[in-house]
């Protein structure tokens, strides 16, 4: 590995927190307690926290001291403009809704925009956001181009729509049973592949000669940028807002979780252009957030988000956390520890068929390796495979996605490079002696979204 290619953090830490490595003999009891679920692990049993990125972030000077400005009116709040300033500057859209995260965003969208029977194409399918859609009667279609399931295929844009299958469904389900298109930057169950400029430009025009709508989740479009600058032709010169400009310039709108491209804590938004989906907006999310000025967010909130959206187009920022992420994966390769390749933007995600081919995916083979890192290391990672898809709506049977994963996702400012040396060389000791990871059955398994919280107990043949 050259260590050249990855740049200095472009910061300097002004407040620290401790943290601790209990023994392996405690880590054992915690992950059993926890029903080998890491999402029910205590904070303070973690070494190394790479469950999520989500709100996991480390917020500047800046964005603290414009949490002292917080101005926290019940109605007509002053950090309300200043972000729908911020969003409008960097995004480009002419409406905002405040939400106290990116699922907030999700059920409102899914509740205006959907009719019972209708189709909502993307580029694969996240957790929530198909939570919400089949919930309002909608019905999710994968269009992603098929080399996004396969792991091993290192080729850049894999997030892209497939425009033949986009149009195929247009075909086959009409226009008029569309909801709309919901286009992720990045994809994050695919390994947090980027979507090039080419293909949202192209799923524009396709939409627009049909009358269909095209909305983002842009959880991640900050790090879908970065890519396009990196690796797509003729944006090299382009800034990052300029190519985020550009690329919200073929939606109609967007959901955003705050909690990630905005560094913050807490907060997210929907965005539109449409004046009658906007009335409707604002209607709902009196209900289930607070008022239009300010969502589910405190003013405060809304004043780091609008600081923090601001400071993640700033390129060196971006530049470091996108090779952060990739230090971490290439050491991995090097080591030869099956991975998602290529190394996407926000984590590395451990391909976990490949790591533990003594078990079958009904073993859950991720739901075990996430817990047996922590064992091995006190490093918390994630399942993302068949868990997290969840169970067939009609047949109550696992859904069997192609991609089974394990993923290392880097808070945002929050880690070292000498942290991700730690993490890879637990990682490859695992890797070791991978036939020890045993497999996993449910003992408590709730009906929806079950990976947050849901219970497993190893399998007697594997003891």
């Amino acid at each position: 590995m050259n260590l050249k290619e990855y740049p200095a953090e472009p910061f300097r830490i002004k407040s620290v927190e401790t943290v601790k490595m209990i023994s392996r003999e405690e880590r054992e009891r915690v992950i059993k307690e926890a029903g080998y679920n890491t999402f029910l692990i205590n904070s303070e049993d973690v070494y190394i926290d790479l469950l999520t990125d989500s709100g996991t972030n480390a917020m500047s000077d800046k964005q603290w001291a414009a949490m002292m400005l917080g101005d926290e009116a019940y109605a007509g709040s002053t950090n309300f403009k200043h972000l729908e300033e911020a969003v409008n500057k960097h995004f480009g859209f002419k409406h905002i809704v405040p939400t106290h995260q990116g699922r907030g965003a999700e059920n409102i969208l899914s509740q205006i925009a959907i009719r019972p029977g209708q189709f909502v194409p993307g580029n694969m399918y996240f957790t929530t956001t198909r939570y919400h859609q089949e919930r309002n009667g909608g019905t999710f279609v994968d269009i992603i181009r098929d080399e996004a399931h396969n792991a091993t295929l290192n080729i850049p844009f894999k997030g892209d729509i497939d425009l033949k299958k986009l149009q195929q469904v247009i075909d086959e389900k009409g226009a008029e049973n569309i909801a709309y298109v919901c286009l992720a930057v990045t994809v994050n169950l695919a390994g947090g592949q980027p979507v090039s400029m080419k293909n949202m430009r192209a799923v524009r025009e396709i939409t627009r000669k049909n009358g269909i709508k095209v909305f983002y989740d842009a959880t991640r479009c900050v790090e879908n940028a970065y890519f396009i600058k990196e690796q797509e032709e003729g944006y090299a010169d382009k800034t990052i807002q300029e190519i985020v400009l550009e690329m919200f310039s073929y939606a109609d709108g967007c959901t955003m979780s705050g909690k990630k491209d905005c560094i913050v804590n807490i907060g997210g938004f929907l965005c539109m252009n449409d004046d009658t989906l906007f009335e409707k907006a604002k209607e709902l999310v009196v209900v289930y957030e607070g008022m239009p000025s300010y969502g589910g967010m405190a003013g405060r909130d809304m004043e780091a988000m609008a600081v923090g959206l601001g400071e993640s187009m700033q390129f060196e920022y971006i530049e470091h956390r996108v090779k952060q992420v990739r230090y971490l994966g290439d050491q991995l390769m090097v080591a030869g520890i099956p991975i998602v390749e290529p190394v996407g933007g926000h984590a590395v995600f451990i391909d976990a068929r490949r790591f533990c081919p003594h078990l079958i995916q009904d073993e859950f083979p991720a739901q075990s390796l996430a817990a047996s890192l922590y064992v091995e290391s006190g490093v918390r990672s994630m399942e993302r495979g068949i868990i997290s898809a969840g169970r067939d709506k009609e047949t109550g049977e696992n859904n069997h996605p192609k991609l089974e994963t394990v993923r290392l996702t880097i808070p945002r400012r929050v880690y070292t490079y000498r942290h991700m040396d730690v993490v890879a060389d637990a990682v490859i000791r695992l890797y070791e002696h991978r036939e020890r990871i045993p497999g996993l059955q449910f003992v408590y398994e709730p009906k929806q979204l079950r990976f947050f919280t849901a219970r497993f107990d190893k399998i007697k043949s594997s003891l």
